[in-house]
């Protein structure tokens, strides 16, 4: 017979519905669990301590695990960011319900997998619940199992301890307990593939997109982020590397630095209003007919004079130049405030 954990693991690979950054996520806790039960689990096998100590076992790291991944979502991030930047003027109640759903089916990865496998593996629901076992239940051959210290005794069998004379009946206990734990490891893994189904048949039918559209924006999504994360870092090193030579006079670059800045020569300092025009969540929705993807897509999307407003907290920041006007000449308030010409960044 197959592992359990790697039938569970098998199990989150192939569901259509967990992407392979949960699969990871899965294999981690999975290690984390199998790392666990060999080197720091020690039923005490006392009465009392067995039942809190197994609870705390299966429950306690799944429960850390639902928060951590709940801070560490990046839509969770998106929600708070939605919220500070746009005082939720954009995120209606469905908004918040999808992003919501989003951020706990991700988040139940992790604590899932640990349960799954702790009770598969059976050994802490063995420990919590041996001393419940009910004793005149329990029978090997035509003997019975003494009443006498029958807590104590059962409390004992996880540790392998007790009266040579009831292995058998330690056999049996053992068996009945983690035949429980598996059929409640397998009803769990059932009960997840139902409602991942369920939230997955509901979601296409409330859904906005045919399915070639649905995948478009799924492509686009992906991009859109790599491509952002990858210009960012080049904007990043252009405009540290112009600051940089500002307060030194010289810059000291790599060959690859110099190949960056030579073909991406541009910088400039984004205002605060621009990126908080792109940050937060996002629902899909048409403009003019134009269907809008993401947040930074609406903004590309804008008029130029909106895309280019001023953020006033930040002007000063900007350290432009004050322009000499004569007599005749009126500034322009529509006329964007650029920043400053970049600095040449050749070798000193």
């Amino acid at each position: 017979m197959a592992n359990p954990s790697v039938r569970f693991l098998s199990f989150l690979f192939k569901s259509n519905d967990l992407v392979s950054l949960n699969g990871l996520v899965a294999l981690v806790t999975t290690s984390g669990q199998e790392l666990f039960s060999l080197f720091a689990f020690h039923c005490p096998c006392t009465p009392g301590s067995n039942y809190q100590y197994g609870r705390i076992t299966i429950g306690g790291p799944a429960l850390v695990f639902f928060f951590i991944s709940i801070f560490l979502n990046k839509q969770t991030r998106n929600l708070v960011a939605e919220w500070r930047c746009h005082k939720t003027k954009k995120c209606s109640i469905i908004t918040t319900f999808l992003l919501l759903k989003s951020i706990l089916v991700r988040a139940l990865v992790a604590p899932v997998t640990w349960l799954v496998i702790s009770l598969m593996r059976g050994e802490a629901y063995v420990c919590a619940f041996s001393e419940f076992v009910d004793p005149s239940s329990l029978t090997a051959g035509d003997e019975s199992f003494p009443l006498s210290d029958a807590t104590w005794v059962l409390a004992s069998f996880p540790c392998r301890e007790g009266p040579a004379n009831l292995s058998d009946f330690q056999e049996e206990v053992n068996r009945r307990l983690k035949y429980e734990s598996q059929h409640l490891g397998w009803l769990l893994i059932f009960s997840m593939a139902i409602l991942l189904l369920v939230i997955k048949f509901f979601q296409s039918c409330g859904s906005k997109f045919g399915y070639r559209q649905e995948d478009y924006l799924t492509s686009y999504l992906a991009n859109e982020e790599r491509l952002f994360q990858r210009t960012a870092e080049v904007h990043s090193l252009v405009m540290a590397a112009n600051n940089v030579k500002r307060f030194f006079g010289f810059v000291a670059l790599s060959q690859r630095d110099k190949a960056l800045l030579a073909k991406f020569p541009e910088k400039g300092t984004h205002l605060k209003l621009q990126w908080d025009n792109i940050t937060g969540s996002y629902l899909f929705q048409k403009k003019l007919g134009i269907p809008l993807y993401s947040r930074l897509h609406e903004w590309a999307q804008s008029p130029s004079g909106k895309a280019r407003v001023i953020n006033m907290e930040m002007a000063p920041l900007l350290h432009h130049p004050e322009p000499h006007l004569t007599a005749s000449q009126t500034p322009d308030p529509s006329s964007p405030i650029l920043p400053p010409a970049p600095l040449a960044l050749g070798e000193e």
